[in-house]
Order: structure tokens, then sequence, then C-alpha cells
């Protein structure tokens, strides 16, 4: 007798098929999606009818199987292929790939879900979302662009507005020093006049204002230096007030620093215990009354001073004009021996640009060697002096500099490394910048050689340090940090990726969008770093493609149909059969 069980039985094959169908036609419309995972169903069959469990053997019969008769087929699940799908290069840096088993994390109204679909774009805010708006999370940097771990949030990455500056730590030099060269001994001397109070020669506590002739040097008249030159390059502008209590004594310190004279030179290799004092701005000459300069040595040192160079202007003080140039500089000795002076670029804290002058002059041979005393100066340091202190450049309260000493074979035998500060006083900086000078390093290094027929070269190879840049692009590295580069030349760490991996990536739930969400059996998210825990690495300027296999799903296709048939045949064939049932009753 035909059975009406047959027909469900024959529907329950041609539902579980059709739904095959779905599953297969799902996985061919996304054979284009990013990342997409395939999808396959899997069938069991339903209950059993169950008319005899079966006996065991025994000594009369040797038993007997169960007696079942099943009811069809049903549905048993889902399973998604998440293995790696083929990765596409694109260009584009906002495209991100993972080679690997973890997942973007992204954020949606305070949701946290997941997707390896890393086709991302800049919103308004500059921040990475998806292209339905979901922001991707990652962890941000301090100040100091070191990586904050365990902070996620959202990536920002704000191009043409983050801006940096740097200032200079480290200048590197390289070059030779002449050792041929001839050996500094004398500075400049520059007389500038002689000068009395009352006929009498004068002292360094001697008041401006009682120098002859009078109205000259009066309360409220200012004393400017214009236009002298040290070694051919012109000296910077500076000005001296006079007022009812400046002693001469102030002024020849004022010009002794802002002629970038060191008072106090340095050590004398030839005598270790004694000091040499090799430049001054003091009174001297026969009657004590003139006023002497006496420069550094070394023809780079070589003072030039005008009569027109030292120029007195009236003040607001009341009084006939007075003599605008009461200075008659007469130079009765050039400065002389062998020296190299450098000049070159370093930036404060602000990325503002400054110049410092290096020079380096020969002040000794020895039997073990030469030595070679250095001068530093800057025309954009704040304060009053010209010169360059603090550090190890100096002892303390002193201009004491230390020389390079260089060995026999004309390599540094000292440390080669001088500390140095330039004063940025109310200019908004960092003050002072300091900076270390170094004259030997493991790619570069000064020598002292002998170079007949040449002079010394002096260079500046290295110095870090910058002007203000604008972040102007960025890459994402396979750990996941983001880099930004600086139109300055900088790059910088902005970020980092963060990423999830699961006990059980199946278990997640498919929320659309290429998304996924936590479920009941993926486990609990952990979140780190790309290269972690399994997770993979990040591939910049690609995405990944969808792991649906086309033969396959062609071929699952013709099964499926071919099932579907054959479940629609059973159907045919029980209606058939009742209807032979039904004539039997007529």
């Amino acid at each position: 007798m035909a059975s009406t069980t047959a027909l469900f039985t024959g529907l329950a094959g041609l539902n579980s098929n059709a739904r095959q169908l779905d599953v297969i036609g799902n996985n061919i419309s996304n054979v284009n999606t990013t990342a997409y995972k395939s999808n396959r169903l899997q069938f069991s069959s339903a209950f059993n009818r169950t008319f005899s469990l079966g006996t065991s053997p025994n000594a009369s019969t040797g038993g007997s199987n169960p007696g079942q008769i099943g009811l069809g087929v049903t549905m048993a699940g889902t399973q998604r292929n998440f293995s790696n799908g083929a990765i596409s290069p694109t260009g584009l840096n906002t495209d991100l790939a993972i080679e690997g088993n973890g997942f973007f994390v992204v954020e949606r109204a305070g949701e946290r879900l997941f997707t390896r679909a890393g086709a991302f774009q800049f919103n308004s805010q500059n921040d990475l979302v998806t292209l339905s708006g979901d922001r991707l999370q990652g962890y941000p940097v301090d100040s100091e662009f070191n990586i904050i771990e365990g902070r996620v949030e959202d990536v920002n990455i704000p191009i043409g507005t983050l801006t940096i500056a740097e200032a200079t730590q480290n200048v590197t030099f390289s070059g030779n020093l002449n050792a041929d060269g001839d050996v500094a001994q004398q500075g400049s001397i520059i007389s500038l006049g002689t000068f009395t109070t009352g006929g009498v020669a004068p002292t360094p506590a001697t008041l401006m204002t009682a120098l002859d002739p009078p109205g000259t040097f009066v309360d409220g008249n200012t004393i400017e230096l214009r236009q002298a030159e040290r070694g051919g390059k012109v000296i910077p502008t500076a000005q001296f007030d006079i007022t009812a209590t400046t002693t001469l004594g102030d002024y020849m310190d004022w010009l002794r620093v802002n002629l970038g004279i060191y008072e106090n030179g340095g050590d004398d290799p030839t005598d270790p215990a004694g000091v040499s004092t090799d430049g001054s701005v003091s009174l001297g000459g026969a009657g004590g009354d003139e006023i002497i300069i006496v420069g550094n040595p070394g023809e780079i040192n070589d003072l030039e001073i005008d009569a027109s160079d030292i120029f007195v202007q009236q003040g607001t003080a009341a009084g006939p004009p007075p003599n605008a140039t009461p200075f008659a500089p007469v130079k009765s000795q050039s400065a002389d021996g062998e020296s190299v002076r450098t000049t070159f670029i370093v930036y404060d804290s602000l990325g503002t640009e400054l110049q410092v002058d290096v020079t380096l002059v020969l002040s000794a041979k020895t039997g073990g060697g030469t030595f070679w005393r250095p001068y530093m100066h800057s025309d954009d340091d704040t304060d009053a002096a010209n010169l360059l202190e603090n550090g190890t450049l100096f002892a303390a309260g002193s201009e004491d500099l230390p020389m390079l000493q260089f060995d026999n074979f004309g390599q540094l035998s000292t440390t080669g490394q001088y500390n140095i500060q330039v004063d940025r006083f109310n200019t908004g900086a960092l003050d002072p910048l300091q900076i270390a000078l170094r004259f030997a390093s493991d790619a570069d290094q000064v020598s002292a050689l002998s170079n007949t027929g040449g002079g010394s070269t002096l260079a500046a190879v290295f110095q870090d340090g910058s002007p203000l840049g604008v972040l102007s692009s960025f890459s994402v590295g396979e750990n996941g940090t983001i880099t930004g580069g600086f139109t300055n030349g900088l790059t910088r760490t902005i970020g980092q990726l963060a990423i999830a991996n699961f006990t059980n990536p199946e278990g997640l739930v498919d929320s659309g969008n290429n998304l996924f969400a936590v479920g009941p059996n993926s486990g609990t998210a952990l979140i780190t770093e790309p290269l972690e825990f399994g997770t993979g690495r990040i591939i910049g300027g690609a995405l990944e493609l969808s792991n649906v296999d086309l033969s396959q799903e062609f071929i699952n296709m013709i099964l499926t149909s071919t099932g579907y048939s054959a479940a629609s045949r059973v159907v045919t064939t029980t209606n058939e059969l009742m209807n032979q049932l039904l004539v039997l009753g007529r």
C-alpha cells in the first residue's frame, strides 16, 4: 500500500536540496566579494521509524539487526570556510589584507564587530572606516610617538593637519685637518684709540659718561656694532645702551662677547698645568689709555673693524649730537695659523632654522700628535654672546675649551664630542637648545693628516632635527604599525592596528556587510597586535579576495539538482501509487 510517509520523505529531500541551492547560490553571488568566506550546508538523516531493535545471538539463533525506516533528510547546519583567500595588490594605502587567522576590529554605535574585508576609506574626521561607516580600531601613540599598548580606539590618520618639528640633538662631522699647516701663534690686535677721563687714563671701573670728549658717551646714547668681520664673515649687529652707571669695563665685556672672542682659549698642550689666554678686550698701550682688542688665533678668526663699524647713536637725552664715530680702529697684527670653519643648520624645538659655526685652529704639534682648538659661534644665539657655551665644552664658570687631540697616525685620541647649547630665551622654543657635536662616529670621522699643497676641510655630514613638516602620507607594516611620512622628510609611528583572534571563528555570527559578531560558540575575542597569537600579518595596499571555489560550487550545484530531481521523483511515484490504490476502491 502506498504510504504518505514517502511523500513527506520526498518533501524533506526537496526542502533540503532547495536550501543547499540557496547556499550555493549565495557563494556564487559572492565570488567577487572582498574577503568573503564560502559556506556549505551539511545534511543528516531525520528520525527513523523503528519496528525492531534486533536480537542478540543465542544458542539457537545468530541474532538480528535493528529494523528501521528513515523518515527523510534534515539540515544539520552550515559550515563556513575561514581559509585565506588570495591576496590582490591594489596600490591604495587604505586597503589592507590579513594573511593569517585574525580579524580587523571595527566599532559601530559602541558595538565591537569583526571583519576580514580591509577595504577602508577616510571619513571627514580622518578616521579609517569601512564602506558602511564602521570605525577601524587600533592603538594610539603618545606625544613622543610611542605606541600606547592596551588602549584601543579609533584609528585616526590626520593627513594634511598633523604637524611636527624636531630639535637638533646630534651633529656629526667629517673631513681632514691639515697637519702640515702652521701652528697658530697670534690673534688679531686692534686698537680702538685713546680715551681719558679728565686727561687721566681710565680704569675698567670708570663710568662711560666720564670719558672724554664730553657729550659722546652720555646717558641714553647707544653704541652699535655693525658690519665688523671675523674671518670674512660679518658679525651680527649688536647694541650697547649707555646709562649713568655703565662702566668702561661693561662696554669692553660687551664688545668681547659680541665679537665672538673666547677669553680663555683652552689648556696649553705644551704646558698642561698652564692655561693660554688668547683673546681679550682690555686697556693697554703705552699710557694704559687705549682700548685694545686681542682676537683668537687662526687665520679664520682674523678680525676686521673699520671706524664706521662701531657707531654711537644719540638717545633721548637733550644735547648736541655725539661724535658718531669716536673709535678709530688701528690694526697692528693679523691672526695666523692653520684653521678651518664650517657653517651648518640646526633646528630648535619649534623647527626654527638656526646657523652654527664651528672653527678648528691648529694650536700645537708635539711628539704625541697635533692639537686643534675648537671655537663655536651662532648668530642666532639669543643672549649677548655670539660664542656658544655650556655642557662639556667649557669648564664650570669659564670658557676653557678642551682641544681635539690627534695621534701620530692622524686619528682622534680624545673622545671627539662636545656638548654645546644655543640659547633660545623668549623665543617660545625649549631653552637652551643642546647639541652634541661628534667629530668621530662609526661611519664618519675627522682626521688630521698631512695635506701638502692643500688646506683643511671640515663639514657637517649628518644632523638630526627638522623644520616644520605636515603629515603627507602613511603606510602600514606587517605588524600593523602605521608609519606617517612628513613633508620635512621625517617618518614617525602614528598608530598601530588592533587585530582579533578567536578560539572557534566558525562560531561567529554573520552580521552582514562582511561583519561578524561574537557568537555563543566563538569564544571571547583576543585583541592583540598583528603577528601575535597566530593572528597573521598585515599586507598594506592589497585586499583579500573571496575564497569561493567556483568549480566546486558548480559540481555541488549539479549534485544538488540531481538530488532535488530524485526527491521530486519520490513524490510523483508515491502519487501514482496512491492513485492506483484509489482505483481499486471504485
